[in-house]
């Protein structure tokens, strides 16, 4: 029987800690997978695993090679870019091979020669003193969508854990800019493109979302502000009519305990610190990152580059672990994903 294809994992910031945690998910996953490949400079992983004192072979392949070989070596797609930085000192030079290294991942998903992209994280400030035009790695992989597939669709930030699944509404915006962005054209499209995604990355047929207010008590009835009576209440009661099974918007400081979190799939939340507060609080080592509105899966780690530990070996791949696992599963599932285990 021909095997799957394989997951593909970007090499992320190689100055980061995203090498010399692929170096270890491979340890983790080698035995039972899922398959995967680093997309990004063998040489440099090879260097990096003696540096840490791992006895991991390092072999350059192909797509198709990559289940038979997953085994017995971590197998890396070589993007022909050798790293010019070093654990813990970003190099501007690599923001090339960074960037590489996440066309080819899409190129290859794309083409049915992976199922799925895991990205480890970069340095955004690297990239942008390269002339990098998007705020971060999810526009980036809109764009790319876009130029390959012909699919245009704002993507949504997912942060799933076992306990907590959330989606911030508005992201990488100053605090101050958050409430002009939340309309009511925003609030629903998001809460379409989540509800979409449930239903079939996810499988579960009615996903239950539950939005949080922007300001305390959820403006108190217009006393702390206007925003949930003007503009989420009616988008939320347009999804509704939709036939989304949307409540809200609710206080944001009651709705993430334990009892609450059993009443809903996902939390949208008006602002990015809303949302990834709680979650990073209760599943700082196991959230995944993962990004819906898109013709492919794509999760990454969530986290960023930790450049002051990277090339320690204190890094904890958990988090990427996570991603590899769910992005298998979200290739592949047949059956509904829970979204929060709230035991």
């Amino acid at each position: 029987m021909t095997a799957a294809p394989p997951l593909v994992l970007t090499q992320g910031d190689p100055s980061g800690i995203g090498p010399e945690i692929a170096l270890a998910a491979w340890r983790a996953l080698r035995a039972d997978g899922p398959a995967f490949a680093v997309v990004g400079d063998p040489g440099f992983l090879s260097r990096l695993a003696a540096r840490l004192g791992l006895d991991i072979p390092v072999r350059a392949t192909t797509p198709e090679h990559v289940a038979t070989l997953f085994g017995h070596a971590l197998p890396v797609i070589d993007i022909a870019r050798p790293v010019a930085g070093a654990p813990g000192r970003p190099a501007n030079a690599d923001a090339a091979e960074t960037i590489a290294a996440i066309e080819t991942a899409v190129g290859l998903v794309v083409s049915g020669a992976a199922r799925a992209i895991v990205t480890n994280p970069i340095a955004k400030h690297v990239l942008y003193a390269a002339g990098f035009a998007h705020p971060g790695h999810t526009e980036f992989l809109a764009e790319l969508a876009l130029r390959h597939t012909g699919v245009a669709a704002p993507p949504v930030m997912l942060l799933w854990s076992e306990c907590l699944a959330v989606v911030p509404i508005t992201v990488h915006v100053a605090l101050a800019r958050a409430p002009a962005l939340l309309t009511r054209a925003a609030i629903v499209e998001t809460g379409r493109i989540v509800a979409a995604d449930l239903r079939v990355r996810f499988g579960l047929a009615r996903p239950r979302l539950a939005f949080a207010g922007l300001n305390p008590h959820a403006g108190e009835n217009g006393a702390m502000g206007r925003e949930e009576i003007e503009v989420m209440a009616p988008a939320i009661a347009a999804l509704r009519a939709e036939g989304v099974d949307a409540i809200g918007p609710l206080p944001a400081d009651t709705m993430f305990h334990a009892a609450a979190r059993a009443g809903y799939d996902v939390a949208l939340a008006p602002t990015h610190d809303q949302a990834l507060i709680p979650i990073k609080t209760l599943a700082f080592d196991s959230a995944v990152n993962v990004t819906l509105g898109l013709p492919f899966v794509r999760t990454s780690p969530d986290h960023g580059t930790a450049f002051d530990i990277a090339g320690t070996g204190k890094a904890n791949p958990a988090s990427l672990i996570a991603a590899l696992l769910l992005a298998a599963r979200l290739a592949a599932s047949s059956e509904p994903i829970t979204l929060a285990r709230r035991a």
